[in-house]
C-alpha cells in the first residue's frame, strides 16, 4: 500500500538537493528539474517496496543519476537552445564567483558522463566510494579510476587557467 502523504513529504524535502545534483551533472537548471521529475516518478513507482530507513534518499539519488546518464546516452534531442532572458536582472556583481563557477561547470560538462557522475557524487554530494559505486551500479574500482581520470582532466584544465586552483566549498554550487 502506498502512503501518498509520506511520499509527498519526501519529494518536497528531497527535490532541491536532487535538483542540485542533476544540475551539476547536466549544467542546465530546467533540464535538471525535468530529470528530477522523472526520477521522482521512478521513486513513486517503487515507493511501496522501498525500505525507508534512510534508503529512500539513496534510491532517489541513484534514480536521478540514472535519468541524467540515460539522457546523455540519447543521440538526439528535440530541445532548442535559446538566448538567456535579458529581462532578468542579475542579483549582484559577483563577476569573479560567476567566472569561476562558469569555468567549473564548463569543465564538468566536458567530462564524459560517467566521470562527471563520479565527481559530482564524491565531491559535491560527499558520498563514499562504496556509496558512489552503489549509486552508479558499478564496482568501487571503477569509481576510483573514473574519479582519478576526471580529477586529472580537471587539474590539467585549471593548471593553465587564469583562475588558478578552484576549491569546492566557497559557495553554494
Amino acid at each position: 500500500m502506498r502512503d501518498e502523504e509520506e511520499f509527498v513529504a519526501f519529494a518536497q524535502g528531497a527535490r532541491a538537493r536532487l535538483r542540485r545534483t542533476a544540475y551539476l551533472m547536466c549544467g542546465d537548471w530546467e533540464r535538471a528539474s525535468d530529470h528530477v521529475q522523472e526520477a521522482l516518478i521512478r521513486v513513486y513507482v517503487a515507493w511501496p517496496r522501498l525500505e525507508r530507513a534512510g534508503r529512500e534518499h539513496a534510491y532517489a539519488r541513484r534514480a536521478v543519476v540514472s535519468v541524467v546518464l540515460d539522457h546523455a546516452r540519447r543521440r538526439s534531442s528535440s530541445e532548442v537552445v535559446r538566448e538567456a532572458d535579458a529581462e532578468r536582472p542579475a542579483p549582484g556583481d559577483f563577476a569573479e564567483l560567476v567566472t569561476a563557477r562558469a569555468a567549473l561547470m564548463e569543465a564538468l560538462a566536458d567530462l564524459p558522463p560517467r566521470q562527471r557522475a563520479c565527481v559530482v557524487l564524491r565531491y559535491f554530494e560527499d558520498l563514499s566510494v562504496a556509496d558512489t559505486a552503489a549509486a552508479l551500479g558499478c564496482s568501487q574500482g571503477t569509481v576510483k579510476s573514473q574519479t582519478a581520470r576526471a580529477l586529472d582532466t580537471l587539474r590539467s584544465t585549471f593548471d593553465h587557467s587564469p583562475l588558478g586552483e578552484l576549491s569546492p566549498g566557497g559557495g553554494s554550487w
